[in-house]
């Protein structure tokens, strides 16, 4: 990767974090005297509070601060995309009757394991287009949509940041990339060099980065073509093999401002 890229996607990183822990700060300022705030209200708590007030601090906070650091890093991802790709937004378009039956029988032939995912179960499904399409209408919103126009490749990435997807979801989440990429080829009809892929992807290895990533029962609905799992995901977004270490490498060093941020909120609650 050139210096100039290298040095654009450590000030996203560095700018991300920094806005992060601002905002940490001034949400926790705004609820010191506020009794239903989420720290005061984990202080009313004689239970939790008997355990300390580190425990009590760090129990009342870290909830809230996983799901808000979640979408911290999806808007990264997005802005280092940039970058690299053009970034786009929902996709206005249309799905037909016949092509969603077509997600349905997919779907269903993975939970009986008459199949295993693969990417020509939809690539290969051709649809007869009516002259009328107002009824199929529809607008999806996307977690990531990039656009890499040397390739004319669309990329479509169901994310989530947490790094872990829940067992329960993985069919819907499924669903969800089927549907976007439909309405994105009945959009791009016109268009035969166009080519659609669709990912799903997590911010982190849960298993530890380089390790397997274990979760089965979300591989019975996803091909590995399909999975951008952690180190993967980040490589993607950077266009570069060392992607990922660069943007840890610039996260450890900004991470230092959400420490502070923690050590000075923890010092308006327990003086």
């Amino acid at each position: 990767m050139d210096m100039q890229k290298q040095k654009a996607i450590e000030i996203v990183v560095d700018t991300a974090i920094d806005s992060f822990a601002e905002g940490l700060i001034s949400r926790y300022t705004d609820e010191v005297d506020d009794v239903n705030g989420v720290i005061n209200m984990k202080k009313n708590n004689c239970f939790i509070a008997e355990l300390g007030e580190e425990f009590m601090f760090y129990s009342a906070f870290v909830r809230s601060f996983d799901s808000s650091f979640g979408n911290v890093l999806e808007k990264m991802g997005n802005n280092i995309a940039k970058l690299s790709y053009e970034v786009k937004d929902d996709i206005d378009s249309f799905i037909l009757p016949d092509q969603i039956s077509r997600i349905s029988s997919i779907l269903d032939s993975y939970v009986d394991h008459t199949t295993t995912p693969d990417i020509s179960h939809y690539s290969t499904y051709s649809s007869i287009y009516p002259k009328d399409i107002t009824s199929y209408k529809r607008t999806h919103v996307t977690d990531n949509y990039f656009y890499c126009k040397e390739k004319n490749e669309h990329y479509l990435i169901e994310l989530k940041a947490s790094g872990d997807l829940d067992n329960k979801k993985a069919r819907a989440e499924k669903t969800a990339l089927l549907e976007e990429y439909f309405l994105l080829k009945n959009q791009l009809k016109d268009d035969a060099t166009a080519k659609i892929k669709i990912f799903f992807g997590t911010a982190y290895n849960k298993f530890g980065e380089g390790k397997v990533w274990k979760q089965e029962r979300v591989k019975q609905f996803f091909a590995e073509d399909e999975l951008l799992i952690g180190k993967e995901y980040w490589n993607f977004v950077c266009n570069d093999e060392s992607g990922f270490e660069i943007v840890f490498n610039q996260y450890k060093k900004s991470a230092d401002k959400i420490r502070a941020a923690l050590t000075k909120i923890k010092g308006m609650y327990f003086r």
